[in-house]
C-alpha cells in the first residue's frame, strides 16, 4: 500500500493544461498605446527633448505592461474552464457552441440574459458559449472570448471526457 504522501500534489507548472490563451489587445490596441506615447513625446518635445523621450518611453512601457497585466487568461486545466479570475468545472457545462463575430453579436443581443457570465473582449471576434447545468448556480450560461474558439471548445470537451 502506498501512503498519500508518496504522491504529492503536482506543482502548478505540472498541472494538466489543455488550452491557454491571454486575451491581449490586437494590433489596433497596441497601436493606440504607441500612438499615445508618440503624442506625449510631441507635446513635451517643445519643453525638453530628454524629458520628452523619457516620458514617452515610460508612457509606452506602462501602457504595454498595463495591457499585459489586465488581459484575462482563458484556460482549460485540471477539469476546469478558467476565464480571468472565474473558473467552473467542465462537468457543470452543457454542450459547447463555437461562435464567430456574428454569433457573439447575436448572443449579446436582445435575448441576452444579464445573469450570464461573460468574459468578452470586443477586439476578439470568436467565442464559445455553454449553458451551466448546475441547478444551484444562478448563472445560466458562460460566454468566453477566444481567438481560437474551436480549440477552446475541443479542450473543454477533452477535459469533460477525461
Amino acid at each position: 500500500m502506498v501512503s498519500p504522501s508518496a504522491h504529492p500534489a503536482p506543482a502548478p507548472s505540472e498541472q494538466h493544461l489543455l488550452f491557454r490563451e491571454r486575451l491581449l489587445p490586437g494590433i489596433g490596441g497596441i497601436a493606440a498605446i504607441v500612438g499615445f506615447a508618440f503624442v506625449t513625446f510631441v507635446a513635451l518635445s517643445v519643453v525638453d527633448l530628454r524629458a520628452a523621450w523619457a516620458t514617452a518611453v515610460a508612457v509606452g512601457v506602462a501602457g504595454l505592461v498595463g495591457a499585459w497585466l489586465t488581459a484575462p487568461v482563458v484556460a482549460v486545466r485540471d477539469g476546469e474552464l478558467h476565464a480571468g479570475r472565474a473558473h467552473l468545472p467542465v462537468s457543470l457545462l452543457g454542450p459547447v457552441e463555437v461562435l464567430d463575430r456574428e454569433g457573439v453579436r447575436a448572443a449579446m443581443g436582445p435575448g441576452y440574459d444579464p445573469r450570464a457570465f461573460v468574459c468578452l473582449r470586443a477586439w476578439i471576434g470568436g467565442a464559445v458559449t455553454a449553458p451551466v447545468t448546475d441547478p444551484a448556480d444562478p448563472t445560466p450560461t458562460w460566454l468566453v472570448s477566444s481567438r481560437r474558439p474551436r480549440a477552446l471548445a475541443a479542450a473543454i470537451e477533452a477535459a469533460r471526457a477525461a
